[in-house]
């Protein structure tokens, strides 16, 4: 499973399919083996925690859980809509992400 993902750490992300649909957030972790990223603030989960360290009380935690990248799309940095993501080689001679609606080259 060594390919390239369309969606990276910190990218700004659209939801196109699921219960948060229309909404955007950034990308705080990718789950390559499988397809899923984290994505802040979206995708809440209850998660229930015994007492330890961190949490002395224990109970019930909200937490991120992962999204399907299928289900998600880069943000275009200039019209600020979800577009698709192309590959081209960059001016430095590396090959650089670029949003397909804009032409913009994603960082």
């Amino acid at each position: 499973m060594n390919r390239k993902l369309h969606i990276k750490k910190g990218d700004l992300v659209y939801v196109n399919a699921g219960d948060d649909k229309g909404k955007t957030g950034k990308v705080l972790e990718v789950i390559k083996s499988k397809d899923r990223a984290v994505v802040e603030g979206l995708n809440m989960v209850s998660k229930h925690t015994k007492p330890n360290a961190k949490n002395p009380q224990g109970g019930i935690i909200k937490q991120e859980a992962g999204i399907h990248i299928s289900n998600l799309q880069v943000v275009d940095p200039s019209t600020g809509k979800p577009t698709r993501i192309g590959r081209r080689i960059g001016s430095n001679g590396k090959l650089v992400r670029y949003a397909k609606k804009s032409g913009e080259e994603i960082k």
